[in-house]
C-alpha cells in the first residue's frame, strides 16, 4: 500500500479515477435537476393548453355516463406506451356536481376548487402526489381539472437522464484504460531517465540529453548536467590534489630518508651525526609546512561560498597578524612596520580564513627579505598592501605567482609554492582580488583589493 501512495503513476491515475467519477456523479445531479424542472414547466404548460382546450367544449349536450371511455377499452392492442396517469381531467358544475370525466383517473379527481391556477394533492386511496391545474370556462358555469402524477413527471426525467448518462457509464472504463496508458507513456522519458542514470559511469562527466525530454522533467535534468559538471569539477581537483601531493611529497621524503641514512652510518662521528639530525629535523618542518598547506588548500577549494560570515574589523585583525609574525621576524632580523590610515574599515567574512591570509602574506615576506629588512603592512580604506626589500620577482614570473607548487627560478630560501595559492583563495573566497607585484621602491608588493 505504501509503495502505492509513493508511485507517481499510481496517485495520477487514482486523482484522474476520482474526478471523473466525481465530474460524472455532478453532471447527472446537474442533469437531472435541469431535466426535472424542464419537464414540469412542459408539462404544466401540457396541462393549462388541455385545459384550455376543454374549456370550449359544448357540455350542455353531454347526456348518460358523465365519463369517456377507458383508454384500455378504446386501444385494446398495440397500445405502445401508452400511461394512463400521463393526463387525467375532470369537469364540474359550478356547483361541484361531475360533468365529465377522462374514464380513468379523472374519476377521482374530487372538487376541492378554491381558485384558478396550479394545486398538489392527493387522490382518494392513493398515496401518490398529483400536480392539478384549476380552470373556470369563460361563462363561469364549468369548472375543470387537469391533474397529472408527480411520480410520472420524475420516472420520465429518471429515464432522460440514464439515457444521456449511460453511453459515458459504459464508456468509462475504455477512457480509463486509455487514460493509464496515456499516464504510463507520459511517464516513460523518467523511466528512461532512470535507466541511463543506473547505466552510467561513476566517472561519466557528460551531460543527459534534453532535447527531447518533457518541459516539466527538463528542468530537473538540466540541474543534473549542473550537479555532474560540478562533481566532475571537483573530482578534478582531488585528482590534482592528489597528484600534486604525491608528487611535492615524494622530493621532502626522500630526503629525509636520506638524512636519516646519515645519521645512521655516522655512528660515532658526533658533528656529521649532529648536523644529519639537523637537516632531519628542519626537514620535517618543512615536511610538516607542506602538508598542512594542503590540507588547507584542500579544505579551501571544497568551499562553494562562506558560512557563518560576520563583521571583521581589519585592525586588530592586522595587529594579531604582526605580533604573530614578530618573534620569527626578529630572529631572521627583519623588522615589521604596521601602518593604520583607517581604523574604521571592517568586512563581511571569517575571521580565521583572513587572519591566514594575512599570516600567509607576512610569512613570505619575512621569509624572503634579507636581514635588516623592513616590511610594511598598510591598512587603507579598500586595500591592505603588504611591501618586503626583498629581491623581488623577474618580472617574466609575476603572472605565474598564485598558481600552486610555483616557485621562480634561483629562490635559495625553501618553500612549496603553496602560500600565495591559499592567499588567492582566501581572498576570492570573500570577494576580494589579490595581486602580486614588484614594489617600485624594489622589494615584492602583495595588494588585497575590495
Amino acid at each position: 500500500m505504501k509503495k502505492l501512495t509513493q508511485s507517481l503513476r499510481a496517485r495520477l491515475i487514482a486523482g484522474f479515477i476520482l474526478l471523473t467519477l466525481m465530474a460524472w456523479i455532478g453532471a447527472s445531479l446537474a442533469a437531472w435537476q435541469q431535466t426535472t424542472k424542464n419537464l414540469n414547466k412542459l408539462f404544466d404548460t401540457q396541462q393549462v393548453l388541455f385545459a384550455k382546450r376543454l374549456s370550449v367544449l359544448d357540455l350542455s349536450s353531454v347526456r348518460g355516463e358523465p365519463q369517456l371511455p377507458r383508454t384500455k377499452s378504446m386501444i385494446s392492442h398495440h397500445r405502445g406506451k401508452q400511461d394512463d396517469d400521463t393526463l387525467a381531467f375532470a369537469i364540474y358544475s359550478a356547483d361541484g356536481k361531475l360533468i365529465l370525466n377522462d374514464g380513468d383517473n379523472g374519476k377521482n379527481l374530487t372538487y376541492r376548487y378554491q381558485r384558478d391556477g396550479f394545486v398538489d394533492g392527493k387522490l382518494p386511496g392513493d398515496d401518490d402526489l398529483w400536480r392539478m391545474v384549476w380552470v373556470t370556462t369563460p361563462d363561469g358555469k364549468y369548472r375543470i381539472v387537469v391533474g397529472q402524477e408527480w411520480e410520472y413527471r420524475e420516472d420520465l426525467a429518471r429515464d432522460i437522464v440514464l439515457s444521456q448518462l449511460t453511453p459515458w457509464l459504459i464508456a468509462s472504463p475504455i477512457i480509463l484504460l486509455l487514460l493509464v496508458w496515456l499516464v504510463s507513456r507520459a511517464l516513460s522519458p523518467l523511466h528512461q531517465l532512470a535507466r541511463q542514470l543506473r547505466n552510467r559511469k561513476p566517472d561519466d562527466a557528460s551531460e543527459l540529453p534534453t532535447a527531447t525530454l518533457p518541459q516539466e522533467i527538463r528542468p530537473m535534468v538540466v540541474a543534473l548536467n549542473h550537479l555532474f559538471t560540478r562533481t566532475d569539477e571537483f573530482m578534478q581537483r582531488e585528482r590534482r590534489f592528489t597528484s600534486d601531493a604525491a608528487h611535492e611529497l615524494r622530493s621532502p621524503l626522500a630526503a629525509l630518508k636520506v638524512q636519516a641514512e646519515v645519521a645512521q652510518l655516522a655512528q660515532d662521528d658526533a658533528p656529521v651525526r649532529d648536523h644529519a639530525l639537523n637537516n632531519l629535523s628542519a626537514g620535517i618542518d618543512r615536511a610538516t609546512r607542506l602538508v598542512d598547506q594542503l590540507l588547507t588548500l584542500s579544505r579551501l577549494d571544497s568551499l562553494a561560498g562562506l558560512d557563518d560570515v560576520q563583521d571583521v574589523a581589519f585592525q586588530p585583525l592586522l595587529q594579531n597578524a604582526v605580533m604573530d609574525a614578530y618573534h620569527q621576524a626578529s630572529r631572521d632580523g627583519v623588522d615589521i612596520r604596521l601602518e593604520i590610515k583607517d581604523a574604521s574599515v571592517k568586512r563581511q567574512g571569517q575571521p580565521l580564513l583572513l587572519s591566514l591570509m594575512v599570516r600567509n602574506v607576512l610569512d613570505n615576506a619575512v621569509r624572503y627579505s634579507p636581514r635588516g629588512s623592513v616590511v610594511n603592512v598598510v591598512l587603507q580604506s579598500h586595500e591592505i598592501t603588504i611591501t618586503d626589500n626583498g629581491p623581488g620577482v623577474s618580472p617574466e614570473f609575476l603572472t605565474s605567482l598564485g598558481e600552486r607548487f610555483f616557485r621562480p627560478p634561483g629562490q635559495e630560501k625553501t618553500g612549496s609554492g603553496l602560500g600565495l595559492s591559499i592567499v588567492r583563495r582566501i581572498a576570492t573566497l570573500h570577494g576580494m582580488q589579490a595581486m602580486f607585484m614588484n614594489a617600485s621602491n624594489g622589494g615584492f608588493e602583495v595588494r588585497i583589493r575590495w
